[in-house]
Order: structure tokens, then C-alpha cells, then sequence
């Protein structure tokens, strides 16, 4: 990884693990639980969108602090294609746009399969860290 990270507290609630966060791509999993299923059994899609919100962020986070700038969620579509009830929740995010304010993501979200489960569009802010 090209930076170090650490799970914000949010994150470390769901049990986000980042596995490559650069400004090209992060990459990252959470191990299904059962605090993770909605009465259903399935995944709520809240997790979904919570990792894909968090990585891209990170992502975004790490092409502007340099220049004394902030990420932060603007935007958030995640679309549901399948459910998860157990295994590895598997996401990888890659920019599309990297504008002076918004940034722009993709995000996948896969199962132990490889098997599409989720996609995200997240639109970042990017301002001036306070």
C-alpha cells in the first residue's frame, strides 16, 4: 500500500480492511457478520454504501492532502445486483474525474465468487482542509 491507512472509527465498526489505497485505486474487504444482515439475512445495502462512501474518500483524500486540501462524500448512488449472506465483502474503487472540487468513482463491490453484488458512483468534495 502506498500509504499506511487505518479504518476511521465508523469504519473500524463494520470491520473495513483497506488492502491498496493509492489516488489509482483502493482496494478493500469486510468480513461478513451477522450485524451486517438486515432481518432478511442478507447484507443491508448500508454497508455497501458505507464502504464504497469510505474508500473512495480515502482515495480522493490521498491525491489532494498534499496540497492541503479534504475528501469528503458529496454523492452517494449504490445500485443492489445481488445479496450477500456470508464470506468476504470484496471492493475496489477507481476515479473516473478529478476535478479542482469533485472528484468522481467508480466503485465494485464483489462476492467470494467475484461476482458482481453492488456498484457505486460516489462524487467527492474536495475543499480546503480546515
Amino acid at each position: 500500500m502506498a500509504t499506511e491507512l487505518r479504518a476511521s472509527h465508523f469504519d473500524e465498526l463494520y470491520g473495513l480492511e483497506f488492502l491498496e489505497a493509492t489516488a489509482d485505486k483502493v482496494r478493500a474487504r469486510v468480513v461478513v457478520e451477522q450485524h451486517h444482515k438486515q432481518h432478511m439475512g442478507l447484507v443491508h445495502g448500508g454497508v455497501y454504501a458505507a464502504i464504497a462512501e469510505s474508500i473512495a474518500s480515502v482515495g480522493t483524500w490521498l491525491g489532494v492532502k498534499d496540497d492541503g486540501m479534504a475528501a469528503m462524500g458529496m454523492n452517494n448512488n449504490t445500485t443492489f445486483l445481488r445479496p450477500i449472506t456470508e464470506g468476504t465483502i470484496h471492493a475496489e474503487a477507481t476515479p473516473l474525474h478529478r476535478g479542482r472540487t469533485t472528484w468522481v468513482w467508480d466503485v465494485e463491490i464483489a462476492n467470494d465468487e467475484g461476482k458482481r453484488v453492488a456498484l457505486s458512483r460516489m462524487t467527492i468534495a474536495v475543499r480546503p482542509a480546515a
